[in-house]
């Protein structure tokens, strides 16, 4: 498979959110404290909930996955598989927590 792997992508996701005034978001660890399926990101956003899925392009989330999202979803949390940067911008320009044209280009 071609491309970054998935904690590239995460860490770029994050170094991104975390640079945006108003922004705290974490790599939700998996292991014993964890809950699966859960995504990967969780943050906050001008007081918007965030939960982020980082997939590598061309991969889907599990059955699991889509069912936290969902929830998360159901609960008002902005939630969406993302691959890159630019997908993440897509999501909170379309929610209203960004204007496009403000955004630096990474």
């Amino acid at each position: 498979m071609n491309g970054p792997n998935e904690n590239v992508i995460v860490q770029k996701i994050l170094q991104f959110l975390n640079e945006l005034p108003g922004c705290v978001a974490r790599k939700r660890w998996g292991g014993g404290m964890g809950v699966a399926g859960d995504p990967d990101i969780t943050g906050c956003l001008d007081g918007r909930h965030l939960e982020f899925e980082v997939k590598r392009s061309g991969q889907q989330p599990t059955v699991l996955q889509s069912r936290w999202r969902e929830e998360w979803r159901e609960a008002g949390a902005v939630v969406a598989v993302v691959s890159s940067v630019e997908d993440v911008r897509n999501v909170l320009a379309s929610e209203g927590l960004l204007e496009a044209v403000a955004l630096p280009k990474s």
